[in-house]
Formats: structure tokens, C-alpha cells, sequence
């Protein structure tokens, strides 16, 4: 080496990423924990059947609800534990169809609720736009 000149050394341009990964691996597990809560709705008891569930590309479903008494309840607005009448619900469900035509309509119907009563809510959501309303049961057990 000259006196003048300086040996060069290269610049390494290298992202590491192993921190990132396990970030992600971290907030994966969280999610894993907290997309169970998140599917709310009032407290009824499913009917069961075999069915297929949703496919993973739907649109996030709004859910209304009938208990055991007749009461009505929807999920929207962060206010899914207050009682709302027939009309109330339809005018919500109008509204949030017309934003959003391919929502689709969950109803969770109680199972001792007349089937009677769970057909006259269908029929109304089917009034009020709702292209596809469906029904929630429970998977049934492996003891029966």
C-alpha cells in the first residue's frame, strides 16, 4: 500500500430482517387470540345443524338476533345489547344495503323461538334489500 492511498472497503447494503419476523409472528398470535372475540351478538342458543361455514372472502355479515322473549337486536353501531323493534331494524338494514348492496344478513335465531317469528324477520330483511340472509346454527355435537 502507498502512503497516500486508503484501502477501500465496501458498504454492505443487507436489511435484517429477523426482527420483522418475529413482529409478525407476534402480532399473528395476537390476532389468532382476538378474532374469536370479535365476532359479537347477543347471548341466544344456537340451533344445531350441519352446514358449511362462510367462505373467507365475505364481506364482514351483519348479524341480528331474535331471543327466546321476541326481542330484536342488531349489531351495529357498537349497540348490539339494546332491543329494537321490526321497524327500527329494517330501516337500519335499508340504510346499510343501500350503501353496500352485497352485505350479507345473519340472522341468529334462538332455538326455542317460534319458527314462525324467525320467518317473518327473513322475510322482512329480504324487503328491506338483502340480497342473501342466512341462518347461524352451531356445528352439531360429537355426543349425540
Amino acid at each position: 500500500m502507498q502512503a497516500g492511498t486508503r484501502a477501500k472497503r465496501r458498504l454492505v447494503a443487507e436489511i435484517n430482517v429477523v426482527p420483522y419476523i418475529d413482529v409478525m409472528l407476534v402480532l399473528l398470535v395476537v390476532f389468532m387470540i382476538t378474532s374469536p372475540m370479535l365476532m359479537q351478538g347477543v347471548d341466544v342458543e344456537l340451533p344445531e345443524a350441519p352446514s358449511e361455514p362462510l367462505p373467507e372472502n365475505e364481506r364482514e355479515p351483519l348479524i341480528v338476533s331474535i331471543k327466546q322473549d321476541g326481542g330484536l337486536y342488531v349489531d351495529v353501531g357498537g349497540d348490539e345489547e339494546t332491543p329494537r323493534s321490526l321497524e327500527e331494524i329494517v330501516g337500519i338494514i335499508e340504510a346499510i344495503i343501500a350503501e353496500n348492496p352485497d352485505t350479507p344478513v345473519l340472522v341468529w335465531g334462538d332455538r326455542r323461538v317460534a319458527y314462525g317469528e324467525v320467518v317473518s324477520l327473513m322475510t322482512q330483511l329480504q324487503r328491506a334489500g338483502t340480497i342473501r340472509v342466512g341462518l347461524v346454527t352451531e356445528p352439531p355435537s360429537l355426543g349425540n
